[in-house]
């Protein structure tokens, strides 16, 4: 061997240490991350059931399998800025918020979720479209009570999203969200009127009727 590569398996037996052991967080990591995303959908289905003390329990789940995950990565700059941790993020997000929406609790803010503003505000924007699934099921349960109310936290999500004018590589995207944020909120805004005049209109059919059959 060489004088100067005399050291040369020395050095590629770190390097193959490291690798293997930031491989092995990699695994971890991405196991972790599907944790986090099986247990923010299930909060969100629990939450679609009206199971609320269920919903709060799996999402419990989630933020353990979330510290677990940051810590996973937490010495690995490249694992953390990953594409499954941002998702992971904003998945937990996104149940968080639903939560807090459904039950008209004041939602959580990003460092209490321990997630990053950019998949604090993904998460949000893709909240609304579980808020408009809500809204329309209670109308089919012929209950209106938290209609108003869903709708105008929509609006208020879609008002601060709007503002948030920055580059996509920032915000992960959030132009996008936006954008679907705007098309859910005019649907919504559009179905929720149209029952609130068909209401109206039957009412007034009814007392139409009423009169007529007293006047008989």
């Amino acid at each position: 061997m060489a004088k100067s590569t005399a050291n040369l398996e020395e050095i590629a037996q770190r390097l193959r240490q490291e690798f293997s052991e930031k491989d092995a967080a990699r695994e971890k990591a991405l196991r972790l991350s599907r944790e986090v995303i099986r247990y923010s959908s299930e909060t969100i289905r629990a939450l679609h059931r009206q199971e609320i003390d269920k919903a709060r329990s799996i999402i419990e789940q989630g933020r353990a399998s979330l510290a677990e995950l940051d810590q996973a990565v937490a010495q690995y700059g490249e694992l953390l800025r990953s594409g499954f941790h941002h998702d992971a993020q904003k998945e937990f997000a996104e149940a968080n918020i639903t939560l807090s929406l459904i039950t008209r609790q004041p939602l959580p803010d990003p460092e209490s979720l321990g997630v990053s503003p950019a998949a604090y505000l993904n998460g949000m924007g893709e909240a609304v479209g579980e808020a408009r699934r809500y809204l329309l099921d209670s109308l089919r349960r012929n209950d209106l009570s938290p209609c108003e109310e869903l709708l105008a936290a929509m609006d208020d999500i879609y008002g601060v999203l709007v503002t948030m004018d920055f580059p996509d590589a920032m915000t992960g995207g959030l132009r996008r969200t936006t954008d679907m944020v705007r098309g859910v909120l005019e649907k919504t805004r559009g179905d929720l009127t149209m029952i609130f005049r068909q209401r109206e209109l039957e009412a007034r059919l009814d007392k139409v009727s009423r009169t007529a059959s007293e006047e008989k």
